[in-house]
């Protein structure tokens, strides 16, 4: 019986206005500014995630490979890259950037 060979690794390229994120681990229950403890199971209202740019596309203008975007899981496409699992989106799906590059941000930080 032969060994399966890997084959030579290919390096991943987003194209157009695809950005490759990689979703930030959830933290499981949460506290409130106030001290109340959030559990992990309790939904409150479709909740908006970060996680962390792995790569954009030649047309992506506004985010860059290691900004935090802050986007919505469910409206994305899952992909399974060695064993781990990343999100594809499109640029205009990212609804902020925490990033230290600062232009016209808002004051707050992460």
């Amino acid at each position: 019986m032969q060994p399966v060979s890997a084959g030579p690794k290919l390096e991943i390229q987003m194209l157009h206005d695809r950005v490759l994120v990689r979703l930030s681990p959830e933290e499981g229950e949460r506290r409130s500014s106030g001290g109340i403890v959030i559990p992990a199971t309790a939904q409150v209202a479709r909740r908006l995630a970060w996680g962390d740019v792995l790569g954009v596309g030649n047309s992506v203008r506004n985010v860059k490979t290691g900004d935090r975007v802050l986007f919505n899981p469910e409206d994305q496409l899952e992909v399974e890259i060695q064993g781990e699992g990343h999100l594809v989106m499109r640029e205009r799906d990212i609804h902020a950037v925490a990033t230290e590059r600062t232009e016209h941000g808002t004051g707050l930080y992460l």
